[in-house]
């Protein structure tokens, strides 16, 4: 299954959710988001700095993981930012699959 890793900023609202319910509430959240979606969270991380929350996991498709996002971006409690992550196999394979590119001005 794809891997992704989300990252979330709250806004005003997003951070006074968690500071009433908690961290922890928050994570449980996201799991049970993850579940629904088909896939299983890996892991919840809150950070300092300009992202909030950092949450890795799985999910059945691109599909999926544009749900989330569309979700969690629509609710105006966070922002968030999805990245697909890659195996080190799949890099390999890339490396070795054949592309024709002209650059710009070629």
């Amino acid at each position: 299954m794809p891997k992704y890793l989300v990252q979330a900023s709250y806004t005003t609202e997003g951070a006074k959710g968690v500071a009433s319910k908690g961290g922890s509430a928050r994570r449980d959240a996201v799991a049970k988001m993850y579940e629904a979606s088909g896939g299983k969270m890996e892991a919840f991380y809150f950070a300092f700095g300009d992202v909030d929350a950092y949450v890795f996991g799985e999910l059945p498709s691109n599909e999926a993981a544009t749900a989330l996002s569309l979700a969690v971006n629509s609710s105006g409690a966070a922002n968030c930012t999805v990245v697909a992550l890659l195996t080190p196999e799949e890099v390999d394979a890339a490396a070795q699959a054949a592309v024709q590119y002209t650059p710009p001005g070629g």
